[in-house]
């Protein structure tokens, strides 16, 4: 049996759907897709029309296998909004950096909820489906097995997801590129490589240079000035515990709400006191 959503992003798209739909449906959907019931499938914009394969079944009087006709219609965020999402996308280097790179960051949807916007699916509103089968259930299994071919086709372009929210891969990347940071990152992308140029020796081939002035030796050993007869030595900076205090109040390891610092810190004091001067 075929799988779907292998990738995380595919698998966010399932999951966002389950919050709002009937599983046993999907799964029904899940079938649909993996026995090749499917046979046309295309997306334009945020669109989506297939061709499905029905049921045979003699005791409703279906002898001949019906195909029926399936829409999905994803509705697009606003170009007002998109332009929010994509100022507030712009002003973090970790996700305008993975977009501009051809990755869409694991984190992307948290600069939509921030604006009140969504770009993985939140709730029935999100879709205007139809099909032409008998069912008067919505999601049908043939809409929901289009559903898993969307999140098929999200393991391989994470974008598409983009594209039906209204705008397209190339848009965003052009829209991202004329940012500060996607400027940068540009820059640096389309910079040409130095080209390597090959080497007879790894060793630095000595020079010789010519000597104009005459050295008396007694300046050659003891230098035209002499050293002073006392030498301040500089004393290293002294950072307590700088290898704890090198991670941060909150390093990635860290998941209490509390300062790690603060927190070794009282440790520290209960180790050298021996806890006689912490209750």
């Amino acid at each position: 049996m075929a799988q779907f959503s292998r990738t995380w992003w595919g698998k966010r798209f399932i999951q966002a759907l389950e919050q709002f739909t009937d599983s046993a449906r999907l799964g029904r959907g899940r079938s649909y897709a993996n026995g090749g019931k499917i046979i046309e499938y295309k997306i334009d914009k945020n669109t989506i029309t297939a061709k499905v394969r029905g049921s045979i079944n003699p005791y409703f009087g279906v002898y001949k296998e019906p195909r029926y006709n399936t829409t999905i219609e994803i509705t697009p965020i606003a170009k007002t909004s998109w332009s929010k999402a994509i100022k507030s996308i712009s002003s973090k280097a970790s996700l305008v950096s993975k977009l501009l790179m051809n990755e869409v960051p694991d984190n992307i949807e948290s600069a939509f909820s921030d604006l009140g916007l969504h770009l993985l699916p939140y709730s029935k509103k999100d879709f205007k489906t139809s099909c032409s089968c008998p069912d008067y259930a919505n999601p049908c299994k043939h809409i929901a097995g289009v559903y898993y071919l969307v999140a098929s086709q999200l393991d391989r372009n994470p974008f598409l997801l983009f594209e039906l929210r209204g705008l397209s891969k190339d848009e965003l990347q052009a829209e991202l590129a004329k940012s500060p940071l996607g400027q940068a990152l540009s820059s640096e992308l389309t910079a040409q490589e130095v080209p390597l140029v090959s080497a007879k020796s790894y060793y630095t081939k000595l020079e010789k240079v010519a000597v104009t002035e005459k050295v008396n030796p007694r300046e050659f050993w003891l230098g035209t000035k002499r050293l002073p007869s006392n030498i301040e030595v500089a004393e290293p900076a002294s950072i307590l515990a700088i290898l704890i205090k090198k991670q941060g109040d909150f390093p990635a390891f860290w998941q209490k709400d509390t300062s790690f610092i603060s927190v070794m810190e009282e440790l520290y004091q209960r180790v050298k006191t021996k806890n006689r001067e912490v209750m």
